[in-house]
């Protein structure tokens, strides 16, 4: 029987990433239960104001409840949040060479020329986004 080259992977030599896998599940649990903050979230009275002219009503916790559903995901204006979003993040993280959180902290850490533009050019895009796409599409 012919073994396919592609799919031999030496796990011995490699274990380092089962335990950086069992690290970000062990991390994620102790910091949504041992960590967590059980005071409620709180929003700015101003911010509330906003996302209310903007037809969010339910701010309570970090994810508004008229996006973040499964009625408004299968909607027109959450397949562009979703959808559009997703090919956004996907495009300018291979146009930068690297992610948000890469280049952030890692990059910017290193005192990487490239990863001070990306970050500044991540912020910039959400900032303009935010204030001049996202308003038309909430509207929709």
């Amino acid at each position: 029987m012919r073994k396919i080259t592609h799919l031999q992977y030496d796990w011995k030599k490699d274990s380092w990433n089962l335990f950086f896998v069992a690290g970000i599940f062990l991390g994620g649990f102790i910091g949504g239960t041992v960590l967590a903050n059980p005071e409620p979230v709180t929003i700015s009275q101003s911010t509330i104001d906003l996302l209310a002219s903007q037809g969010i009503k339910d701010v309570n916790g970090f994810l508004p409840a008229e996006l973040f559903n499964w009625q408004s995901l299968l909607s027109m204006k959450g397949l562009l949040l979703m959808v559009g979003g997703g090919f956004m993040i996907g495009f300018g993280t291979r146009y930068a060479r690297g992610c948000t959180s890469g280049h952030g902290i890692l990059g910017l850490s290193a005192l990487q020329w490239p990863s001070l533009v990306s970050t500044i050019s991540f912020f910039l895009g959400g900032i303009l986004f935010s204030h001049f796409v996202l308003p038309y599409i909430l509207a929709l």
